[in-house]
């Protein structure tokens, strides 16, 4: 499945504009997500992100998120930072390879939470799949199974297609966004200094 020309088929549907739960990673991901999707939405970020450590780590990129968001007026929906809860999540899977099972979990996880809190709103969505390094089938996958458990629509989307990240790349030196070298997790952080 193209996800793009799906994400492109619903967009091209709406008859008016909707509201969407659009879970965000960072800024800068969410920074060419927005762009894009804020003509066509009512866009609230939701901050859930239990998976990023150090700590300090995860205000710096929360402090970011807000930032942007402010800049473009749109709503932050901040949750507690929930690190113990990642950790139990995959458990037994702390040495899979990055990309993997880990991660999946890590996935399901965040739009499991998304999904949950998104009863008043039309669609929800992630920015994730703007990354090159996550597996957006796997994504689209996950979010498909829980809008059916939760009785919602969630927004199928490849934002990595038509350059977009680099486009969010370009958009976070334009609002000079703090751009991590690490997905978040200390498993992802550890590979890099590998």
């Amino acid at each position: 499945m193209n996800y793009q020309n799906e994400l492109e088929k619903i967009l091209t549907n709406l008859d008016s504009k909707k509201k969407l739960l659009l879970h965000s990673c960072c800024a800068p991901c969410s920074s060419y997500v927005i762009t894009y999707l804020k003509d066509y939405f009512d866009i609230t970020i939701l901050y859930y992100n239990p998976n990023i450590e150090p700590y300090e780590e995860y205000l710096k990129r929360k402090k970011e998120q807000i930032k942007l968001c402010n800049l473009f007026s749109i709503k932050v929906l901040d949750c507690d930072y929930d690190n113990d809860l990642f950790h139990k999540t995959v458990l037994g899977l702390e040495n899979c390879e990055e990309g993997g099972n880990r991660c999946f979990k890590c996935y399901e996880l965040r739009l499991r939470k998304t999904a949950s809190l998104a009863q008043n709103y039309d669609y929800f969505g992630t920015t994730l799949t703007v990354s090159p390094f996550k597996n957006s089938k796997k994504l689209n996958e996950i979010g498909i199974s829980l809008a059916k458990e939760y009785n919602r629509k969630y927004l199928i989307s490849d934002f990595k297609k038509k350059e977009g990240y680099k486009k969010s790349i370009l958009l976070s030196k334009q609002y000079n966004l703090y751009r991590q070298n690490f997905c978040g997790c200390i498993y992802s952080k550890n590979k890099i200094s590998d």
